[in-house]
């Protein structure tokens, strides 16, 4: 994110960090991702760190409201650090412990702070074109995750539509004027003139989800989103961050972050034995484009100022509308 967290300040950051045995002597925001909020840090050892504080208020997919989101943000970032410590994965960038044992520190009742070792490496962006050499290494680090067994702790993700409640009644509210901010009138417009295709697109998830789910495929550890942007290229090959989103689903939760071709994941059939699914892999593509739209309809619909973070935002979901619109999940 671009801005900082609401309400917060560098001291809370330090006595967090002290949670987990760090004591810092410098401390660098670092506006990269959206979604969470990091800062690079060095301690008194002279040893580096990435820190991200995940606002637990506006967290629904760990969890519906601060107490549900920080309990599910642990699941997570104890299902990555399982599959660090337990199963050697080696991409598998996991977050520190504290003394406690504890993966997520909360800060206070709406801040939860992990921490995770500064690594170096390329950082990819989201949305960014990779080569087929490029789409297999992340093919085969997939493969190696999804063969592993579920660590205990690792959240079950249903194919349900996260946020649907609230994009349909932003669909049924498209006629009425919207109050939250700047991005409010110009969000309703663009709804309201596409709401036909939007709830075209909703009747083609429920298609697809009653399909996959008709074929009790079995259900494997998936990241949720191993695109470029939480992809680091180090020099044994690539790593992957941004753990939050980790569940058991069917592999195709991951593949249709990779590709939409169902022709380029030969390889991943021949290490794995796995017959990708293409209604499966369409299914995903298309959860993640409507709750991208859910997400951002949300954000305009509350009270909001223009920002940096709004701006992208509100990119994001004219960009994602018209995809949809025109009958595309849109790239990945």
């Amino acid at each position: 994110m671009e801005d900082l967290p609401e309400g917060f300040d560098e001291d809370r950051l330090r006595a967090g960090l002290r949670g987990f045995g760090l004591h810092a002597t410098t401390i660098g925001y670092a506006p990269v991702g959206f979604g969470d909020y990091h800062w690079t840090v060095t301690d008194a050892a002279g040893e580096r760190w990435f820190a991200t504080v995940a606002d637990l208020d506006h967290k629904e997919h760990c969890g519906q409201g601060a107490v549900a989101a920080l309990a599910g943000l642990r699941r997570a970032m104890e299902t990555a650090a399982v599959l660090r410590e337990r199963d050697g994965l080696s991409f598998v960038v996991a977050p520190l412990r504290a003394p406690s044992g504890e993966t997520v520190v909360p800060l206070d009742a709406r801040y939860g702070l992990s921490v995770f070792p500064y690594l170096p490496g390329t950082a990819g962006e989201f949305g960014q074109e990779q080569t087929p050499e490029e789409r297999g290494m992340v093919l085969d680090l997939l493969a190696d995750l999804h063969s592993r067994t579920p660590p205990e702790p690792v959240p079950a993700i249903a194919p349900a539509l996260p946020g649907r409640a609230g994009l349909e009644a932003a669909l049924s509210e498209a006629a009425t004027t919207w109050r939250g901010g700047p991005f409010s009138e110009p969000a309703r417009g663009l709804v309201a003139a596409h709401a036909t295709a939007l709830r075209a697109r909703l009747r083609d998830f429920d298609r697809l989800d009653g399909d996959v789910r008709g074929r009790g495929a079995a259900l494997v550890v998936t990241h949720g989103e191993p695109h470029p942007g939480n992809l680091l290229l180090g020099d044994g090959g690539y790593l992957l961050v941004d753990w939050d989103t980790v569940g058991l689903a069917v592999p195709e939760r991951d593949l249709s972050v990779v590709s939409a071709d169902p022709a380029a994941f030969a390889r991943y059939t021949e290490t794995t034995g796995h017959a990708v699914d293409p209604a499966a892999v369409e299914l995903y593509r298309l959860r993640w484009a409507l709750s991208d739209v859910a997400d951002f309809a949300a954000w305009f619909r509350a009270p909001h100022t223009r920002n940096p973070d709004t701006e992208t935002a509100w990119q994001g979901l004219t960009r994602t509308v018209e995809h949809l619109a025109g009958g595309s999940a849109g790239p990945r």
